[in-house]
């Protein structure tokens, strides 16, 4: 029964996580979706995965917040790719995420909770 629930709770983890994963792939470079991809399986050590679609439909709406841009270049072959990045102020949001929700983790209070 814990493993089912682990299963779960990782599950509803992950889907929360995309926006973190798509802005900390696209932080210091623009990416295609399937650089995004490549990136996030790498970077999670393949424990996270999203498809193409999830991504697409958050980036439609990142673009619409005006927090991510595209550009289109030619593709390796084949029509035109859209390369995503941040905007300044998708930067700026980030920025402020990661000092708000993931360095307090790193807290000396946190890591002294989570290693007793």
């Amino acid at each position: 029964m814990i493993d089912e629930l682990l299963v779960i709770w990782e599950e509803t983890y992950k889907k929360g996580q995309l926006t973190f994963w798509l802005f900390l792939a696209l932080k210091h470079s623009e990416k295609y979706v399937e650089e995004i991809q490549n990136f996030i399986q790498e970077f999670s050590e393949k424990t996270i995965s999203y498809d193409e679609q999830s991504l697409y439909r958050s980036l439609r709406k990142f673009q619409h917040l005006e927090i991510v841009e595209y550009s289109l270049k030619p593709g390796n072959s084949g029509p035109e790719r859209k390369y995503y990045r941040l905007t300044p102020s998708g930067l700026e949001l980030f920025e402020k995420f990661i000092k708000r929700n993931i360095f307090l983790l790193q807290t000396p209070n946190i890591l002294k909770l989570l290693k007793s």
